[in-house]
């Protein structure tokens, strides 16, 4: 009798467990889909500048329906979906522009921004088209800008979102890593690819003690990315697009849905 209720009991609990980890993005997404509505903020990692297909309503801020937001509202069908991430924005564009759709009603917020506000185009035309030491040079500017600056801004559009949506999920996604070091690759030296790499490390670092602090979840993209930055033999990454420039070092179709898509999926 005592091993059989022991036995009921430990079945009971591997049940348990076995749903908590498999089944928790699930619940939560249907909790989404029946309670609140869904918000999309952020720059072009989240609007979808990459993928090659723009919804035409979104005009310049390329919204693509490719992009990991647009997916998960397909998938989960929350009560609402505003999309308002758009190309080029820096903090102070979400604050001035993309926020509108936040109220009480909001349960889940996802976002992604900063790189712009630490000069990322800049620094990649630098690396690009200067010598290893102007790009270094370049990248020692925004690493000090990331120190001293960006840190008051993300908290500046962190406070704004959870004010005007007190009770959502706020989910702050990453960068990637650009480059595989140690393939043979055209384009630019170790050098660089080193320095890039590690950059975006450190805005990653400090975009996440930001989200910690203000209580919101990070996603960290650069594990769902690894094998497939530029210098791979499948990188979901675009390269240098000297035809289209505004879609270079942009996550491709595959970067969104299998390197975005599944981080923001685990956390919503």
């Amino acid at each position: 009798m005592r091993c059989s209720r022991l036995a009921v009991f430990v079945s009971s609990l591997l049940l348990a467990v076995g749903t908590a980890l498999t089944g928790a993005s699930t619940v939560h997404a249907s909790q989404l889909a029946s309670t609140g509505g869904y918000v999309a903020l952020g720059d072009s990692y989240s609007s979808g500048v990459g993928t090659g297909s723009y919804l035409s309503a979104s005009g310049d801020c390329k919204r693509s329906a490719k992009a990991y937001p647009y997916l998960w509202a397909a998938a989960h069908s929350p009560a609402s979906f505003d999309f308002t991430a758009c190309s080029g924005a820096r903090t102070s564009d979400v604050l001035a522009s993309q926020l509108t759709p936040l109220n009480s009603a909001t349960a889940l917020v996802s976002i992604s921004v900063g790189g712009n506000d630490a000069g990322f185009s800049d620094v990649m035309t630098t690396c690009v088209l200067q010598s290893d030491s102007s790009c270094l040079s370049r990248i020692d500017t925004a690493r000090a800008f990331v120190d001293s600056t960006l840190p008051g801004r993300l908290d500046s559009v962190y406070s704004a979102i959870r004010a005007k949506a007190p009770a959502a999920r706020v989910v702050v996604l990453g960068y990637p890593r650009f480059y595989q070091l140690g393939a043979t690759c055209l384009g630019l030296s170790e050098t660089k690819r080193k320095a890039i790499n590690d950059a975006a490390d450190y805005l990653d670092t400090a975009v996440a003690k930001r989200a910690a602090d203000h209580g919101f979840a990070f996603g960290d993209v650069r594990s769902t990315f690894t094998g497939h930055e530029l210098c791979s033999g499948s990188p979901w990454l675009n390269s240098l697009n000297v035809l289209n420039i505004g879609e270079s070092y942009h996550p491709k179709v595959a970067g969104q849905s299998g390197g975005y898509l599944p981080v923001f999926t685990g956390l919503a």
